[in-house]
């Protein structure tokens, strides 16, 4: 499912417009990646978390090369799932 397919499915549960479901779920992802940026956790209870994790520097190797290189240090993205989108994903 790509975004075009989710706003079709949200309008579709939904009783909003095709123009009120791209813009309520636009403006979610905006905000979930604004705050993660910041480095909030944005917790959605039976969904799961949202959050930002710094990976050390580290040594790496060239693939090509076989050289050794340095990693810099990064903030990244993570999503853990909540119980209930495991259990339903299990199922």
């Amino acid at each position: 499912m790509n975004k075009t397919e989710l706003i079709a499915a949200v309008k579709d549960r939904t009783e909003l417009s095709k123009k009120d479901a791209e813009n309520a779920v636009s403006a979610m992802i905006d905000i979930i990646i604004e705050k993660v940026a910041e480095g909030e956790e944005i917790r959605i209870v039976g969904f799961g978390t949202f959050e930002r994790h710094e990976r050390g520097e580290r040594i790496g190797c060239n693939p090509q090369t076989k050289e050794k290189i340095t990693i810099p240090a990064s903030k990244v993205p993570a999503f853990k799932a909540g119980k209930a989108f495991k259990e339903a994903v299990d199922k």
